[in-house]
């Protein structure tokens, strides 16, 4: 049996959307120094323990900020924590975009 993946194309539209407006988050995380990132980090660990979950936008700040960590890591241990981190978000967009459920905050 095939196992098909479908994707929720409001779900799509709606993650086009997110990425697009997120473009001065992106600006400011690639002039963030390894100091400012790995405060950064803190904040979004500490911004995701208190929502209880992951929204959307938080998933697309999320995979930028970990991505520019992953880059800039010197140590074996923060590059394979962060590209972990990064993995387990673009999971997160893969149900997002396959659960069709749109503006899920």
């Amino acid at each position: 049996m095939a196992k098909h993946n479908v994707v929720s194309l409001n779900a799509a539209r709606e993650m086009k959307r997110a990425e697009t407006e997120d473009y001065p988050y992106q600006a400011k995380i690639l002039v963030m120094d390894k100091l400012e990132l790995l405060e950064e980090m803190v904040r979004f660990q500490e911004e995701r323990s208190q929502r209880g979950h992951l929204n959307l936008q938080m998933m697309i700040r999320g995979k930028i900020l970990f991505r520019a960590l992953e880059q800039n890591a010197e140590t074996h241990a923060l590059k394979t924590l962060t590209k972990s981190y990064r993995k387990h978000l673009e999971l997160e967009m893969k149900e997002f975009l396959a659960s069709g459920i749109v503006n899920a905050d």
